[in-house]
């Protein structure tokens, strides 16, 4: 069967608008923005004489067009461009060939980038992040008038030191350099000034200078009820070490089960993979938005939102294949390489994938928009049971074999909390960053007086409004035990 023949003033099929190509049916003066966002990206083609599909639809006044838009580019732009006439079909098109250009180009005082195939106005973080590209320069790098050594922690810095120590990326001639020694090594001065790096990688308190310099996690039963939640404040290798933490021995519950006597006990999140996702978000965040990293925890999954940008034209496949290493941040990005915590090739996703696939856990799912990267960790059903017995297989063991999903991060909350003094239910829920008394607390506050580790103020009346709960003597036991088997 004969092969249709295909419309001449059609586009080639693998044609199509991309990053550095854009189709308009006629000239219009507003178009000068598509060649300005060309010149402030990696350069492309804006077609004048195509519809949306691609197709010639040819223009008049051609020779016009070729002496108004050079002219207009040049005056209104301050740039010069290259307009070819081209045809097809016996129609004429123009071709505006705009190259990247090494310095800001702006459109009447605004400023605009491609990126993929849509006109992107910069504007705040954007738009300061891109000035100081086009400068050779990055955010992280930038100089902070108020900061001076001595205000930078002598503790986080020795820690540094061992670190870097002991992963061997540091001559250890650097490494015995006083303070103002080292931070020039690390590059992280700039004239008599410390960089925006030293003082999210050093200062106690980054927030004076750097607004949303934290972490933020929650515990949600649903996307409008938060249970409970916390801050990972301070340098950023105090927030990292702090948010893994708190996940694995608050948020995240473990799953226990038995191999004969031996008792296991594992999270649903790989702990390599979930220490990576945090690394990768406290490292390449984009600080100079206001917003804090948020890191969601459900029944079933993990949730994290990073306020930062993927590399012009990356995508989320690209960040999921092997990759170049463009750190968004890379003065605090090789800080975190010297002290062994990252590698340097970009392999960031690819370990935590390899992570998850080793312990048979489900892979993340990745999604980015113009607002920030999220990772989600999905959680395993089998690891999900409901809280029961179940009996073990033949040949293991007699004892019966519990596997379930324990409140026990919870249960040693409340304990520390009710160890400090006695409390009413609704003074604990508040303690706990709950906007009102969960049923999940109602649960484990039921569990724990049937097991005696806690017990009411007034035993005869348990109903009373001024009934509060404080720690038996067992119940301080057992929070002792359960703080001696935090990893």
């Amino acid at each position: 069967m004969p092969k249709p023949k295909r419309n001449n003033n059609q586009a080639h099929p693998a044609m199509k608008e991309n990053q550095a190509i854009e189709w308009k049916e006629s000239w219009r003066d507003e178009y000068l923005k598509w060649i300005c966002g060309f010149a402030n990206a990696e350069g492309g083609k804006l077609v004048i004489g195509r519809d949306d599909r691609g197709n010639v639809t040819g223009i008049s006044g051609v020779q016009k067009l070729l002496e108004d838009i050079p002219n207009k580019v040049r005056d209104i732009l301050g740039i010069l461009v290259k307009v070819n006439l081209r045809q097809q079909s016996g129609k004429d098109y123009l071709e505006i060939v705009v190259e990247a250009h090494p310095y800001p180009v702006s459109y009447k005082g605004e400023y605009f980038a491609r990126s993929g195939s849509t006109l992107q106005t910069l504007k705040g973080s954007a738009l300061d992040g891109f000035l100081l590209k086009k400068q050779g320069k990055h955010w992280d790098g930038v100089p902070v008038p108020r900061a001076n050594i001595k205000d930078l922690s002598r503790a986080v810095i020795n820690e540094f030191r061992k670190k870097a120590r002991e992963s061997e990326r540091l001559e250890p001639a650097i490494l015995r350099e006083p303070t103002p020694g080292l931070i020039e090594k690390l590059h992280l001065r700039e004239g008599q000034y410390l960089k925006r790096a030293a003082v999210l990688l050093f200062h106690p308190e980054p927030e004076e200078f750097v607004a949303g310099a934290l972490v933020q996690i929650g515990f949600f039963e649903t996307d409008a009820d938060l249970l409970y939640q916390d801050r990972a404040q301070g340098d950023l290798f105090t927030q990292v070490d702090k948010t893994i933490d708190l996940l694995s021995t608050k948020y995240l519950k473990a799953g226990i089960s038995y191999r004969g006597l031996q008792r296991l006990e594992r999270l649903p999140v790989p702990e390599a993979a979930l220490r990576e996702a945090v690394l990768n978000a406290v490292i390449h965040k984009n600080y100079a938005v206001s917003a804090s990293i948020q890191i969601s925890v459900y029944n079933d999954k993990l949730m994290i939102w990073n306020p930062g940008e993927l590399p012009p034209a990356w995508t989320v496949e690209k960040l999921k294949s092997k990759h170049s290493s463009q750190p968004f941040n890379p003065d605090v990005a090789n800080a975190f390489f010297r002290a062994g915590m990252i590698e340097a090739w970009g392999r960031g996703i690819e370990r935590i994938l390899d992570a998850c696939r080793e312990a048979g856990t489900p892979e993340p799912s990745f999604r980015y928009d113009h607002g920030g990267l999220w990772v989600e960790f999905k959680f395993s059903r089998g690891k999900r049971s409901k809280p029961g017995l179940a009996q073990p297989k033949s040949g293991t063991s007699s004892v019966p074999v519990q596997y379930e999903f324990q409140y026990r991060s919870l249960e040693g909350r409340i304990l520390d909390l009710l160890g400090e003094r006695a409390m009413s239910v609704s003074a604990l829920s508040r303690r706990l960053g709950q906007k009102k008394v969960s049923g999940q607390l109602k649960t484990v506050l039921g569990a724990l007086l049937k097991r005696k580790l806690i017990e009411f103020t007034i035993p005869n009346k348990p109903n009373s409004r001024l009934q509060q709960y404080r720690v038996t003597g067992k119940g301080k036991g057992h929070l002792i035990s359960l703080s001696e088997a935090k990893p």
